[in-house]
């Protein structure tokens, strides 16, 4: 994939803030949001991430926002890369960017974990349901991130500001994400004030494995974390098992038993015993998470109109915001 700034540009930099010279810098496919590049210099393996050029919609690609709680959660035993420094200034490479260490390990894009052993695949997502609960465990307030979201019920607030999103958007033929936005609202539970880190987008393929062991060593891609309610984190993860390998790479109508993969009830009721105290998940919290997605969809399909979106396969991703609009109300309708 081709880079979207100068590589003589970042050489300068590097130069400039750490005294050696870039030797290499390659951009990660896979990801439709913030460009990501593996990089590296005389003196280190990093991996940037900066945001998109041209047009954004307020308040997206929050590269600053990924920033800070990551060097908020480095201080912490929760596994992720460790950040080595945030560039605000556009003139640079032409939107804002940050670093941070590459880590080692393996990262599953197909959640159906192809190649390993039924064990392990079990292990692996068993990992992946602990290290969930683990993040939720932390304080905000105890590691400066008391202000990271805003006050007040947080599935009122997201469902607000996805809703203005998905009405600011030139897309308008999606009658399925209007009735679910419409059954959502109406279905809300009421608040229970619980509020934690809230990653956003808590799946197999933003996690980073030990080489051989069972154990997540990074989670990746923040750009969408705040403060929120921690079952819609668990809901989210939950979508897998609603959604089929060819809707973005879920496992409904795998042989899981087979697969050794565990299923939705196991995966849940694992992150509850590392998280004792988690009320139970609902079909709203899995719905929200369809709903949220669809419109980061349309958000993909909107950025491929203009030519500015990260992944080469935007144009096969966008027409899933109606597939996964149609899960949200099949999950709502029961």
């Amino acid at each position: 994939m081709s880079l979207d700034f100068e590589t003589a540009a970042l050489d300068a930099f590097v130069r400039e803030r750490f005294s050696v010279p870039l030797l290499s810098v390659d951009r990660i496919g896979g990801g439709q949001s913030n460009p990501t590049y593996f990089v590296t210099t005389g003196a280190a393996r990093l991996v940037l991430r900066k945001q998109p050029n041209g047009p954004i919609l307020k308040g997206a690609h929050a590269i600053d926002r990924e920033y800070r709680v990551l060097a908020a959660l480095a201080k912490t035993d929760i596994p992720v890369p460790h950040p080595v420094l945030f560039e605000s200034d556009p003139l640079v490479l032409g939107t804002p960017f940050y670093l941070m260490e590459r880590l080692e390990g393996r990262v599953f894009h197909d959640a159906s974990l192809p190649g390993l052993a039924r064990e392990e695949r079990h292990a692996l997502y068993l990992a992946m349901a602990k290290t969930l609960a683990k993040l939720h465990s932390v304080d905000p307030n105890a590691i400066g991130l008391s202000d990271f979201g805003r006050p007040g019920d947080y599935f009122e607030r997201q469902l607000n500001r996805w809703s203005r999103q998905w009405q600011e958007s030139p897309t308008d033929d999606i009658p399925a994400l209007d009735r679910l936005i419409e059954r959502l609202t109406d279905q809300r539970p009421k608040d229970d004030g619980r509020l934690a880190i809230a990653h956003g987008d808590y799946r197999m393929g933003n996690l980073m494995f030990h080489p051989t062991e069972a154990r997540v060593i990074g989670i990746l891609d923040w750009e969408l974390a705040t403060l929120g309610h921690p079952l819609a984190d668990l809901g989210f993860a939950a979508m897998a098992w609603q959604s089929r390998p060819e809707d973005y790479g879920g496992i409904a109508g795998l042989d899981l038993k087979a697969l050794g993969i565990p299923s939705e009830a196991e995966f849940v009721a694992h992150y509850r015993a590392h998280a004792p105290n988690s009320p139970p998940l609902l079909p709203f919290h899995i719905a929200f998470a369809f709903f949220r997605f669809a419109v980061i969809f349309v958000g993909i399909a909107d950025r491929a109109r203009q030519g500015n979106a990260a992944g080469g396969n935007a144009h096969e991703i966008a027409p899933l915001a109606t597939r996964f609009a149609e899960i949200g109300l099949k999950l709502m309708n029961g």
